[in-house]
């Protein structure tokens, strides 16, 4: 493990034979702390399920194998180029690659762009039609304001961020933009896509206006009194660790009900402790069982012995395999308030493909938006207005 001949080997990715099998991504390259998070992520990204995985490192060079299912018009491809990106860098001497100590440095955050348009009517799912597009595109959304005048008219603000790093060019520009004129249709008045400046970036957060109680409660990292030990919907969910089994590593045993992004909420939870995996298998039987088994260390090479810091790490991973999305649901009159939130990591970064979920449910349901916001806070927190 840790000798490659070419930089397009550390991703390979073994398609399906047959439809309904699952599809083999194999990363072979140097390790770092929170990497099965990034990859996890990507592979969320672009709509796909980890069905089964195996993770195995010496300290400097990994090993994982992920089996996926999802989509078939999956962009393959792309997903290879995506997964690539987050892999560590090697140095190539006579066709040899070998690891690159990296210097971590705090990465420039993105720009942000202020995609804004104006649409002559409203009609079910045409939010999420519109957030389709943009995750087609690869733009990421960070924030969202979108309100409906009384004469019908849709004022729609979307702030972006490109993943290819291409939206400051007047081409990429002019594809979004056709991109989201074939899905308007005649609905369209206007479309910009501009820089949005500072200022602009920080009135986009706005402010919440929920009631205490269900702030304390949506935003809270606790599980609820009545799950803590012994209930029936807690029977499924098991986090247990152990220092006998390894002289050198905490054995972390979890078994929960199957759900989407169950490893990424795992990963992103042990990247946000600085903990790193060693090795790591985890399944989902055919009753929809989930099981993990872990061997993790800190970060500076010991086990994890502190009862402290063990019941925090173990508290955190029941909250965010409990509950990784907090869904909240009030009455505003003669509207309905929906209110979503999931936990960002300590980079800033939320959740994917939770506001294109969430739209998609709607549209599915046939009940149209008319006022959304997104702001950030410990977690990402999305409410909308709805008839």
């Amino acid at each position: 493990m840790g000798i490659l001949y070419d930089y397009e080997d550390v991703v390979l990715i073994r398609q399906a034979e047959k439809p309904g099998d699952p599809t083999e991504i194999t990363v072979n390259c140097p390790d770092k702390i929170g990497l099965g998070c990034d990859l996890c992520r990507i592979i969320l990204r672009f709509g796909l399920s980890i069905s089964r995985g195996d993770s195995s490192t010496d300290g400097k060079w990994c090993y994982i194998l992920f089996w996926v299912v999802g989509k078939p018009n999956t962009r393959w491809n792309l997903l290879h180029k995506r997964l690539l990106e987050v892999c560590p860098s090697c140095s190539s001497a006579s066709g040899i690659s070998y690891y690159k100590p990296e210097f971590h440095q705090q990465p420039k955050p993105p720009d942000v762009f202020l995609l804004k348009f104006w649409c002559y009517y409203d009609r079910k799912g045409l939010l999420h039609d519109i957030t389709e597009v943009l995750c087609e595109l690869e733009l990421t959304i960070k924030r969202v304001k979108v309100s409906t005048a009384p004469d019908g008219r849709v004022m729609d603000l979307f702030f972006v961020t490109d993943t290819r790093n291409e939206l400051h060019t007047q081409k990429r520009r002019d594809e979004a933009i056709y991109h989201l004129k074939d899905v308007l249709g005649d609905a369209m008045i206007s479309c910009e896509i501009e820089l949005a400046g500072p200022e602009v970036t920080g009135c986009s957060q706005g402010s919440s206006f929920l009631p205490p109680a269900i702030t304390e409660e949506i935003f809270s990292l606790e599980l609820p009194n009545g799950h803590q030990n012994g209930s029936p919907a807690s029977n499924t969910l098991i986090v247990t660790m152990d220092n006998s089994l390894s002289p050198s590593h905490t054995h972390v045993h979890i078994i929960c009900q199957d759900q989407k992004g169950l490893i990424y909420d795992i990963m992103r939870t042990l990247k946000d402790y600085n903990i790193q995996t060693s090795y790591g298998r985890f399944f989902a039987n055919a009753k929809g069982i989930f099981e993990a088994d872990l061997l993790v260390m800190q970060a500076d090479g010991k086990k994890l012995v502190d009862p402290n810091k063990q019941n925090a790490l173990s508290s955190r991973l029941k909250m965010e395999l409990f509950r990784p999305l907090r869904v909240a649901v009030q009455s505003r009159g003669p509207d309905t308030e929906l209110l979503v939130a999931n936990p960002v990591e300590l980079c800033g970064r939320g959740r994917p493909l939770v506001f294109y979920d969430i739209t998609l449910a709607l549209k599915i349901l046939k009940i149209q938006i008319f006022s959304v916001t997104t702001l950030t806070h410990e977690v990402s927190y999305i409410y909308m207005l709805s008839k």
